[in-house]
């Protein structure tokens, strides 16, 4: 049976246009991690390139085989004997770019990938916009993988904003949810804290993400704040704003199955259609 408790970590970053720093100071941060205890650590989106210029990105950017921060990070855990999770890297998919996440066992291995489901496609108030689609090729599948303590469903930042995908994968056996983010600042200070909470209520999950904060070299602000949240919702850790830096939680198993004893939700979903009534409705088709 698997163990009951581990200790997990978060890396928080602010990564550049320099894929060679950002791997190096995803490793130290791994590093740091495991020599405090963690047993598990993931890093933020984008971890190896944060570039908002398409062709510059482009240039850096390589497919899985040559990847080396990909490679570095596996040798890392084997290094530390540490499970890691790669918040997200961007690696080549055809004429576009996968946003792809991994989890890396102890020894090295891939054991999980997952390419991020919902593309940020927004126009924001401040004037910000964003089209991820026109760079990013958008997933197609959800992943729950094993590790030797639990079940980790695999998400990147704006899949936060739809909560279906998080059921689905509590239903489907997570009871750690992971969404590594590169949050805008103003979305951030208004939604990041109670999306994490609200997707560990309502699956009676931890939620951990590690997060991009600070100002970028390439011009945007990202709201930092990586955060381990627990079952019930409470926050168990938050890196704070902008600083790059290592947190680091207790997860204990058992509390998901009281949160999910306690409110069994999960157990209560029905199947419905929905019927629009109204004159409005009528005229309108």
């Amino acid at each position: 049976m698997p163990d009951a408790r581990f200790t997990a970590a978060c890396v928080q970053m602010r990564s550049g246009r320099d894929p060679g720093v950002n791997r190096d100071a995803a490793v130290a941060g791994v590093r740091e991690a495991a020599s405090r205890g963690a047993d598990y650590v993931q890093t933020p989106e984008m971890t190896s390139l944060v570039e908002r210029n398409r062709e510059r990105l482009f240039a850096h950017v390589t497919g899985e085989d040559q990847d080396q921060t990909l490679s570095a990070l596996r040798e890392a855990a084997r290094e530390t004997g540490a499970v890691v999770q790669i918040g997200s890297i961007a690696v080549r998919s055809g004429d576009k770019i996968a946003n792809r996440a991994y989890l890396i066992g102890s020894d090295g291995e891939i054991l999980a990938s997952y390419d991020k489901l919902h593309l940020f496609d927004v126009d924001l108030p401040s004037g910000e916009r964003w089209r991820e689609s026109a760079t990013y090729t958008g997933g197609a599948c959800a992943v729950v993988a094993a590790t030797p303590w639990a079940m980790l469903g695999l998400t990147i930042c704006y899949d936060i904003r739809f909560p279906g995908l998080y059921r689905a994968l509590a239903e489907a056996g997570a009871e750690v949810l992971t969404a590594p983010a590169c949050f805008t600042r103003q979305t951030g200070e208004a939604h990041w804290h109670v999306l994490q909470r609200a997707r560990a209520i309502e699956t009676g999950s931890f939620v951990m993400s590690a997060a991009q904060g600070g100002l970028h070299e390439d011009g945007r602000e990202t709201f930092g704040h990586s955060l381990i949240v627990d079952p019930w919702g409470r926050v168990l850790a938050d890196a704070g704003g902008s600083e790059p830096g290592v947190i680091l939680a207790e997860i204990d198993l058992a509390q998901v199955a009281d949160a999910r004893a306690r409110i069994p939700s999960l157990k209560h979903g029905r199947t419905f259609s929905v019927e629009r009534v109204g004159p409005q409705i009528r005229a309108a088709q």
